[in-house]
């Protein structure tokens, strides 16, 4: 019985990531937010649980993929396709075909996850952005125009070459030859987990502070630490 708890947590991944679709298509980008963080706290625990109960299993690697595809795949791509067609609203037109620019970060998503499910060396360390903090700094953007409040950050979030640059960085990132930290504990020594310790500590601090405006921070404290500990 065990064995089926990690995969029925990678399953309320995908139905979170599937409920996330659906409001991103809405347009409502607070409830997209909500239903992917929900996803991605679901997706950091299957693994947790299945390494905790000895229960790995190749089906439990393809399933995690698979929802990862949705929450952390599809719903960026849609969130850019949103934030892409804010931008071009007022001269909108049946054949602009920018907003569908961001759908390369779909992509990107699913060659990075293909990737990761024939890898063999990337049980300590990620190759390349994974794609929930890829998601999480995407979710981002609209979060900081709903609550920041702030003139400058419209300027620059609904700034249509800001997003292309951010859509181009992500599809790098995402399959970027470059060693990041596995957010994995496998046990709670300091010393063992050290450079994870001050991600986790770090990043508390960078959120209380600065809000969602700090997620991008976040993300660029995780790849410097990863440089950091690589070295």
């Amino acid at each position: 019985m065990k064995a089926y708890i990690p995969n029925f947590i990678t399953l309320l991944n995908l139905f979170s990531g599937c409920i996330a679709v659906i409001y991103a298509l809405e347009g409502n980008m607070k409830l997209t937010a909500l239903f992917v963080c929900l996803g991605i706290f679901f997706d950091f625990f299957d693994g947790f649980f299945a390494r905790k109960l000895k229960v790995q299993s190749e089906l439990g690697l393809q399933l995690d993929s698979l929802a990862d595809m949705v929450t952390s795949g599809l719903v960026p791509g849609l969130v850019l396709f949103h934030l892409l067609g804010l931008v071009t609203q007022p001269s909108w037109d049946s054949e602009s075909i920018l907003p569908y620019f961001g759908l390369l970060v779909t992509l990107a998503s699913a060659y990075r996850l293909a990737k990761f499910n024939i890898s063999d060396n990337q049980s300590d360390s990620f190759i390349g952005l994974p794609t929930p903090a890829n998601t999480l700094w995407i979710i981002a953007l609209p979060l900081i125009l709903e609550y920041q409040n702030s003139e400058m950050a419209e300027v620059i979030i609904l700034n249509p070459w800001f997003l292309i640059a951010i859509t181009i960085m992500s599809c790098y990132l995402l399959n970027a030859p470059i060693k990041l930290l596995a957010l994995k504990f496998k046990n709670w020594s300091f010393q063992d987990n050290m450079y994870r310790y001050i991600l986790v500590i770090s990043s508390l601090i960078i959120l209380i502070i600065f809000h969602f405006s700090g997620i991008p921070l976040v993300i660029i404290s995780y790849v410097t630490l990863s440089l950091v500990s690589k070295k």
